[in-house]
């Protein structure tokens, strides 16, 4: 059998180019598939009442998650969006009232905020935390001040973000403003959510440069052979005893 030439040999081993911003958000498809169970929602009701609303969003959120399967789509998005969906509905079903469909997202990013500060005060910010330990890169970035910081004004852009989805949202509810409560979710949904990951886009670069540089700059480790020729001079240049 023989060998396969260097070059396609290259072209094998070759890594897959890492999925861009955009494509870890779902796509643009996700971008549209996020929105179209909450207009639905927002439809259905609007002409059929709440059950059909239920129902009919429910139903969205099912179609979605076989399309991206039929299309082998990435299904992590479809995925917890159907779940989101389910849970709003059960609340909606509960309360008997179209407004609670949008309760739990709007309780959820309170929440999301209250561990995002936390995770600042304690000096873990999440920001920080979960890219390094997806990317496998250890913990060389919270031994230095500079490449924290940035993390923490990553992190604390996400829980502003977070915060101001309550408060807009929250006002709402108490409103009774439905309809817009539906636009303000599709707009504070994804738009904001990837302001924020601007913000942690540049505090990894920043602590990648600054980390790279502090690598470049220590001395490099000595090889055994390096430390016997040392020690064999140090003993060579000793007064005999």
């Amino acid at each position: 059998m023989t060998e396969p030439a260097p070059s396609e040999k290259k072209t094998d081993d070759a890594e897959e180019p890492q999925p861009t911003l955009l494509e870890q958000m779902g796509g643009v498809s996700g971008l549209i598939y996020s929105s179209v169970p909450v207009i639905v929602f927002v439809l259905a009701n609007s002409f059929f009442g709440l059950t059909a609303a239920i129902w009919t969003s429910i139903g969205s959120a099912v179609a979605i998650a076989v399309l991206r399967l039929v299309r082998k789509e990435p299904l992590q998005p479809a995925i917890s969006g159907f779940f989101g969906v389910a849970i709003a509905a059960f609340i909606a079903y509960r309360t008997g009232s179209a407004k609670g469909f949008f309760l739990f997202g709007i309780y959820a990013s309170l929440i999301y905020c209250g561990i995002f500060v936390l995770s600042v005060v304690v000096r873990w910010p999440i920001a920080g935390v979960v890219w390094n330990m997806l990317n496998g890169t250890g913990q060389a970035w919270r031994r230095d001040k500079p490449s924290r910081y940035g993390y923490d004004i990553a992190t604390l852009a996400m829980a502003l973000i977070f915060a101001a989805r309550f408060v807009v949202q929250r006002w709402l509810y108490q409103e009774d403003y439905t309809g817009w409560l539906a636009f303000a979710k599709i707009a504070m949904g994804y738009p904001l959510y990837a302001l924020g990951l601007l913000v942690v886009v540049w505090a990894v670069r920043r602590s990648d440069k600054r980390l790279k540089a502090l690598a470049e700059a220590e001395p490099a480790p000595e090889t055994d052979a390096q430390v016997e020729a040392r020690l064999r001079e140090k003993y060579a240049q000793a007064p005999d005893a």
